[in-house]
């Protein structure tokens, strides 16, 4: 792929505003017709146990198991690999986990692991060889965190903070989607929920493009094929460029991938001192008018050791803000993995 930096405004006194465009070279294949496939669906065609998978008393065993090895003969988290346990139920279990993502409708949810049995660093470790036997772990940050504490740390969303670290409701979005290289699956697990809302929601983006071709003219979907920039957040090596260019929708005649994100796309264009265009503008008003509707949505409350998995290129996330518990050790505490087997395992990939 093709890389440019443009050198735009100055932000500050001394530092210089650079965009990274990765846009491919020539005019992008644009899909014209609907999608299909078990990916696309809604309320009406999805069933209560689409994406459900049952932990059971084999796996569950396999994982106490796993724990007691692991009190007797301690080892880092990351240093743990499922080749080195015998847990074939649960290397079953992920398989069709994957098998889910790739063919089914793209997301799973694990009901779940019993987080009250195990300590802290036990239930990062059981969900570090879990995330394993779907996909490789990468960074998730560019100091290369591997596992994310996704907790209210009491800071204001801005265009510098992630809405991760905040309890503020979030849009749907794709994570890293302001990166080079993002995660195929994004995995949270639930090690405590929050005292109210933090309600979760999955959308099928090939069920809102083909709401999209259906209620606009071809040229407002084309647009979304077009670059648009987003704000890196700082996550790159001290120098280059903090902001990215890139399209929202890519196909290569097969799959339709999307890096979506509101909040970044805007607050890079803010960053870089430039006016994103009308139709530019209209092309993500009416993508998000589509995925707010509550058609389109499959909803749940996250509880305690249950683990949310969605394919980060066809499926999109997010949460309603929510109040955490007054008791520090009862607030609202996922685990995050990122998981993808191409590129490297840094952040940039």
């Amino acid at each position: 792929m093709e890389m440019q930096v443009e050198r735009t405004r100055d932000l500050a006194e001394g530092e210089e505003v650079t965009i990274l465009d990765t846009s491919a070279p020539g005019r992008p294949l644009v899909r014209d017709t609907p999608l299909s496939g078990p990916i696309v669906w809604d309320r009406d065609t999805l069933a209560a146990d689409d994406g459900i998978i049952h932990i059971d008393d084999e796996a569950l065993a396999e994982i106490d198991a796993f724990v007691e090895s692991l009190r007797r003969n301690p080892l880092p988290t990351l240093l743990l690999t499922p080749s080195d346990f015998a847990m074939p139920r649960c290397v079953a279990m992920m398989r069709r986990a994957r098998d889910i993502l790739q063919d089914g409708v793209g997301f799973v949810i694990l009901d779940k692991v019993p987080v009250q049995r195990y300590s802290l660093e036990e239930n990062r470790a059981i969900y570090w060889m879990l995330g394993q036997m779907v996909a490789r772990p990468v960074a998730q940050s560019f100091d290369g965190k591997m596992i994310y504490d996704v907790k209210d740390q009491g800071r204001a969303y801005s265009t510098s903070v992630r809405g991760d670290t905040t309890s503020k409701d979030q849009n749907f979005h794709t994570d890293n989607n302001y990166n080079l290289c993002p995660p195929h699956y994004v995995a949270l697990f639930c090690l405590h929920p929050a005292m109210a809302g933090g309600i979760n929601s999955i959308v099928s983006f090939y069920s809102v493009y083909n709401e999209m071709l259906k209620r606009h003219p071809i040229e407002l979907v084309e647009r979304l094929y077009q670059p648009f920039l987003a704000n890196r957040q700082r996550e790159h090596y001290p120098g280059d460029p903090m902001v990215l260019s890139r399209p929202l929708f890519t196909y290569d005649g097969d799959w339709l991938n999307c890096k979506l994100s509101r909040h970044q796309t805007l607050s890079g264009y803010h960053l870089a001192g430039q006016e994103l265009d009308p139709l530019g503008l209209q092309a993500l008003d009416a993508l998000e008018s589509i995925m707010r509707e509550e058609r389109w949505n499959r909803e749940f409350f996250f509880e305690r050791g249950q683990i949310q998995i969605v394919d980060n290129r066809r499926c999109g996330h997010r949460r309603t803000g929510f109040v955490d518990y007054p008791e520090p050790e009862r607030k609202r505490h996922l685990l995050r993995l990122w998981l993808r087997d191409e590129g490297r395992r840094s952040y940039h990939g």
